[in-house]
């Protein structure tokens, strides 16, 4: 029997996942005043803006790996019942936490030998991973085989591209994930840094608009340059409390490209710690990222 796992790092939560064919949710923590909190295990509903209001306020949370011990906890009951593992996580490019992960597999499997486990990288965090793991799930609902699931992978993960803009710096600049981002970009007023989730499965800066409306055109630009067959595809706008602005991109893509399947997603606390509030982010299937 194959078990699908995913991680809040994905923009799911654990019931979304459930109703996905996810039986294994996977909590990445973050920690404010030293205190460690796991989504969705120290809460049931994420709270997103009063989360983002406690950032707006000053507060700057950390985040950090989860141990081995812990990886083992998660994953050896379905080892010890001999289920193949399927997870379908965020970028290992962009975390330490997978090696962790890595050696816990490797004792898992010397205990349980003939399990198989394995993994689909998102190549991204956040949002562009949300269309991945839910097309996984329906796929997995419909009765395809764990090498279907990879093949599928294989071919579509790189044609999911997402873009982004942050509206505050400082929590990039703390946490440096964003290769090429200028120790003075976001600094004057009104400028907008623009990102955008590589194929190595890095935020990478692009670039930076003057104020709200041309970083929003740039967004909705992007789709049209580099949209493959949008319309037959979920589109996902991401947000970090920002939900007047995703609608609004919504609203310009379907007036210049048609109706749409957009889902508006809430950029989750991991995640969020090191984007910032106002931040708005598009993902949509593409000929490349």
């Amino acid at each position: 029997m194959l078990k699908l796992y995913t991680d809040s790092d994905t923009d799911f939560t654990p019931a979304l996942a459930q109703a996905h064919g996810y039986t294994g949710f996977i909590s990445m923590p973050y920690s404010v005043d030293a205190k460690t909190i796991y989504p969705y295990e120290d809460f049931d509903v994420f709270d997103s803006h009063a989360f983002y209001d406690m950032l707006r306020g000053g507060v700057l949370p950390t985040t950090s790996a989860i141990s081995k011990e812990r990886y083992q906890e998660i994953f050896e009951p379905d080892f010890a019942a001999g289920h193949d593992i399927l997870y379908v996580h965020f970028s290992r490019a962009m975390t330490a936490t997978f090696d962790a992960m890595d050696q816990a597999i490797e004792a898992l499997k010397a205990k349980y030998p003939g399990v198989r486990f394995e993994e689909i990288d998102c190549k991204g965090i956040t949002t562009i991973c949300y269309p991945i793991v839910y097309s996984i799930g329906e796929q997995f609902k419909a009765g395809k085989s764990l090498d279907e699931l990879l093949a599928w992978a294989k071919e579509e993960v790189d044609h999911w591209a997402m873009y982004f803009f942050a509206n505050d710096l400082k929590f990039f600049h703390r946490s440096g994930r964003v290769s090429g981002l200028a120790a003075t970009m976001g600094t004057l007023i009104g400028v907008r840094p623009l990102i955008h989730m590589s194929q190595e499965g890095k935020m990478v800066s692009v670039g930076t608009a003057k104020g709200r409306v041309k970083a929003i055109e740039y967004l909705v630009g992007k789709v049209g340059e580099l949209g493959l067959d949008v319309q037959n595809h979920i589109l996902c706008i991401g947000h970090s409390d920002a939900p007047e602005i995703a609608h609004e991109v919504g609203r310009l893509i379907e007036e210049r490209y048609g109706k749409q399947h957009i889902v508006y997603v809430d950029v989750n606390p991991t995640a969020g710690s090191h984007c910032g509030p106002n931040g708005v982010g598009v993902c949509f299937h593409a000929k490349n990222r």
